[in-house]
């Protein structure tokens, strides 16, 4: 019997293993190792891992909802991939360092009826009104406890990706974090670190690799999750595999991440009328997310696409667009 579950825990052990190997190789053969170091466009509008990032969204979405009422005319992928050297051409003569806001959504039509689905029903007749009763009925120190207490949890996930980007001190820095908030902070429901200056450098499996020249993919709008991106998205799944998140519970982390997603969209409830007036919300949430992804891969240098990046995407993305059409 011992060796029958040995064997079992060795095989499941290999199956994973096996499933991010394949996830990463997707992402370089699907993305063809493009730089994506350029920023497009800012906040994701229901992306947990924004969380914290409320302060510098209204400014960001202000660029974005200027960039898609310029632009609401021309939404089809074809025509948004089509124009995109002579927009980024006409950027470089002029100087300007405002996003092109031209991406990738091959899959638009599909990602269209998913933030239908997560805005006009999941979000509008459960979340929001899970989040305006949370706000409403706990006390900001309880709120921001459980919020540190979740941020903590991914601090082990934060030393390792900084890490793996050769960011020696940020990774020390997460360390620490987790150390002392998870023993003075009380399993991370005090900030201690933060009070002794020691930052908090957040970064995920999805920035590393973007840092080693992986590009995005196509855009994802996923049930529920919202926003994301096929790098992004094996981000998640590897980090998903870092200590502590093995071993905690699924209450533990059903918990943390429910916090998180109702702090998001709490930071986010002033941000609604931008939302709202925007011509095109799909468009907006989209830009928007890629130029808070670009940001936090660059940590903040803003670059624009050359031609010849723009065109090497083009290249990359060819064959994954016959596909879909079916040719």
């Amino acid at each position: 019997m011992s060796l029958s579950i040995s064997t079992h825990r060795d095989l499941s052990g290999l199956h994973q293993k096996a499933v991010l190997t394949l996830a990463m190789l997707a992402v370089f053969v699907i993305t063809g190792c493009a730089s994506n170091k350029n920023i497009e466009v800012a906040a994701a509008f229901n992306d947990p891992a924004d969380a914290k990032l409320s302060n510098s969204a209204p400014a960001a979405s202000g660029q974005a909802d200027t960039a898609i009422a310029n632009d609401a005319s021309d939404i089809s992928y074809e025509s948004t991939r089509d124009s995109a050297i002579n927009d980024t051409s006409q950027t470089a003569s002029t100087g300007s360092t405002a996003p092109t806001n031209k991406i990738w959504d091959p899959l638009e039509p599909i990602n269209r009826v998913v933030w239908d689905f997560n805005y006009e029903i999941l979000d509008r007749f459960l979340v929001k009104p899970l989040t305006k009763t949370y706000v409403a009925i706990t006390p900001q120190p309880i709120r921001n406890g459980l919020l540190n207490a979740s941020d903590n949890i991914e601090e082990p996930v934060n030393f390792i990706n900084n890490l793996l980007q050769g960011k020696a001190q940020d990774s020390a820095s997460s360390a620490a974090r987790f150390a002392i908030n998870s023993t003075v902070g009380i399993l991370g429901i005090f900030d201690v670190a933060s009070f002794m200056g020691i930052e908090r450098k957040e970064e995920d499996f999805g920035e590393v690799l973007g840092v080693w020249g992986a590009g995005t993919g196509p855009y994802l709008m996923l049930p529920a999750l919202g926003p994301s991106d096929i790098r992004s998205f094996t981000g998640r799944v590897v980090d998903g595999y870092i200590w502590p998140n093995t071993v905690l519970a699924d209450p533990y982390l059903i918990a943390a991440l429910a916090v998180s997603v109702i702090e998001t969209r709490a930071s986010l409830l002033e941000q609604e009328e931008i939302l709202e007036r925007s011509l095109d919300q799909y468009l907006f949430v989209r830009d928007a997310y890629f130029q808070r992804l670009a940001f936090k891969v660059s940590d903040g240098a803003i670059k624009q696409k050359t031609e010849e990046e723009i065109e090497k995407e083009q290249d990359d993305f060819s064959d994954f667009e016959d596909l879909l059409n079916g040719s």
